[in-house]
């Protein structure tokens, strides 16, 4: 069966990119080899960014390697500015995501620019990244809550995802909540409007400081939504928002959906055995319910 809903995996980019200990190379392959033994298909592998500013992703050119062997996976990097631009069109994953922030305090803590400098360099960037034949995804970060402005007007966020949209009809937008901040009506009605408005080419970045990121998930696919982030472990956190912890836990939103009676290509054993692994990451911080169920652990 085809799965009906895409879970990309975020743990070896934004699960690892704030953990302070250097996990080694063969680490973060075997993490990324026991998610795609599990059944995941789409991964975010890393970060082509300064060693200096995220020294965890320093390695990302050798993960992706050994990630691109992995039969039908599709792997992404994350891309900020045109030097990781460059890095991956000599390395050439499959996908590159770019990002830039809703608010103007994020995008400053985030990535030291205005949202229009960000937007007319990632703007260039999506134009030759489609023309080399990448794969695109534009993440807007901070599209509910802002650690330094608080709630997130929706229509804000609205006028961003129009902007991005209006760059080109192949890529794809992730209206990502950085904070875990978000409510599930506030989700519905953002997903809502933009589906109704630019169709069906929206993703659903979430994470769960509040406990709020299945019932989120939920809300953006009643919605329309059909494609998640999600880190197996629930581990994770953006090192510029202060106060955010973990991303949702893989394996609670693939339970989620199974629960649903939604495919989503996943076998929950292999799956829980690779979020152990990441909880087990040095320096991590672990979240999610669905490790800790005894009735799954016995059928695993």
């Amino acid at each position: 069966m085809r799965p009906s809903i895409t879970i990309s995996e975020v743990a070896p980019r934004d699960g690892l990119q704030s953990v302070g200990p250097f996990l080694p190379t063969d680490a973060k392959i075997a993490l990324v080899a026991a998610l795609h033994a599990a059944g995941l298909r789409r991964m975010e592998i890393g970060s082509f960014v300064s060693p200096k500013a995220i020294p965890q992703m320093a390695d990302t050119a050798e993960v992706l390697a050994a990630a691109k062997t992995l039969d039908g996976l599709e792997c992404t990097t994350l891309v900020p500015n045109r030097r990781g631009f460059e890095a991956a069109l000599q390395h050439r994953p499959h996908r590159i995501g770019l990002f830039m922030s809703v608010t103007e305090s994020h995008n400053q803590a985030n990535v030291n620019r205005s949202r229009a400098d960000s937007f007319a360099d990632l703007s260039a960037i999506t134009r030759e990244a489609l023309a080399e034949g990448f794969a695109v995804r534009f993440n807007l970060s901070c599209c509910f809550h802002c650690p330094f402005e608080g709630v997130v007007p929706e229509r804000d966020t609205l006028e961003w995802v129009e902007r991005a949209m209006a760059l080109d009809e192949r890529i794809e937008i992730a209206i990502c909540d950085t904070t875990g901040n978000a409510a599930p009506d506030q989700v519905g009605r953002v997903f809502a409007h933009a589906l109704a408005s630019w169709g069906q080419r929206f993703a659903f970045h979430g994470h769960d400081t509040y406990g709020m990121g299945v019932a989120n998930v939920a809300a953006a696919y009643a919605a329309g939504c059909r494609v998640f982030d999600s880190a197996a472990g629930g581990i994770g956190g953006c090192p510029f928002a202060p106060g955010a912890t973990g991303n949702v836990a893989t394996e609670d939103v693939a339970w989620l959906f199974a629960r649903m009676q939604v495919e989503t290509g996943i076998a929950m054993p292999e799956l829980l055995r690779a979020a152990d692994m990441a909880a087990a990451v040095p320096g991590a911080v672990p979240g999610g319910r669905l490790r800790a169920v005894p009735a799954l652990r016995k059928a695993a």
